[in-house]
């Protein structure tokens, strides 16, 4: 990189990323876990926080590229994909996908199974219609900023100033993308695993961040805000 400001906000950035916001995260949902029942604003100001954190970091990712004269917007995938019609077809069928997906999850928990995946965010869902908007904010925020930091900066950087194949730096960008949900647990970040590698097909093919971006929107709002709650059998029931 060029540029001395870029190079040295790249550096911090990648660093928070791969490190410190792992662990950060991990504390941060223990926590949430640990003392909501005690503390019922704290779900609000936890979410509230981390979507200012992801905002800070999509900032610095646009001012990188900003002070970087080997980088632009084309770069990190801010741009339209062409043709316009097929992208409005592949809205569609995600659209429809996403119908058909959640008729199932209510099927499950209409039947008392357990929602796949469920257990992983199980701190992160909300309880009250005030709550839902804060994760709803939240799921909107992560789908615009992650998709900003980890697929379009961290692949341009990757292949730019480190000069690696397109292939590789995507890896690698994947990488970190998983090691930020290491809340999740093991089981949790293998699905962050299939659900990255199918963003980062995404973003490769389409060269825009535009359809990445609204799936991993949707994938989000599924998985806090649209996911229903298995039903309890009442305790008199029991026999």
């Amino acid at each position: 990189m060029s540029s001395p400001l870029s190079l040295v906000l790249t550096v911090i950035l990648i660093g928070y990323l791969a490190v410190a916001s792992p662990l950060l995260g991990k504390r941060a949902y223990d926590r949430l876990g640990r003392t909501r029942d005690q503390d019922p604003m704290l779900y609000r100001r936890m979410f509230t926080l981390w979507s200012a954190e992801l905002w800070s970091l999509a900032a610095v990712a646009l001012i990188i590229v900003a002070a970087e004269p080997n980088l632009d917007a084309t770069d990190i995938g801010l741009v339209i994909p062409e043709p316009l019609d097929d992208t409005l077809r592949m809205i569609a069928y995600l659209l429809v996908t996403v119908v058909v997906g959640m008729l199932v999850l209510k099927w499950l928990a209409a039947k008392g199974k357990p929602i796949p995946g469920q257990q992983n965010v199980n701190h992160l869902l909300p309880r009250t219609a005030a709550e839902r908007w804060y994760a709803a904010g939240l799921s909107v925020t992560a789908g615009i900023t992650e998709e900003i930091v980890y697929r379009g900066l961290l692949i341009a950087v990757g292949m730019g100033a480190l000069g690696l194949s397109k292939e590789v730096a995507a890896c690698c960008a994947l990488a970190v993308f998983v090691a930020g949900h290491l809340y999740q647990g093991w089981r949790g970040m293998l699905s962050v695993t299939l659900a990255g590698f199918a963003l980062t097909y995404l973003y490769l093919m389409t060269g825009s961040l535009l359809m990445p971006i609204l799936v991993h929107t949707l994938i989000d709002l599924r998985g806090l805000v649209f996911t229903p709650q298995p039903r309890r059998e009442p305790v008199g029931n029991a026999a």
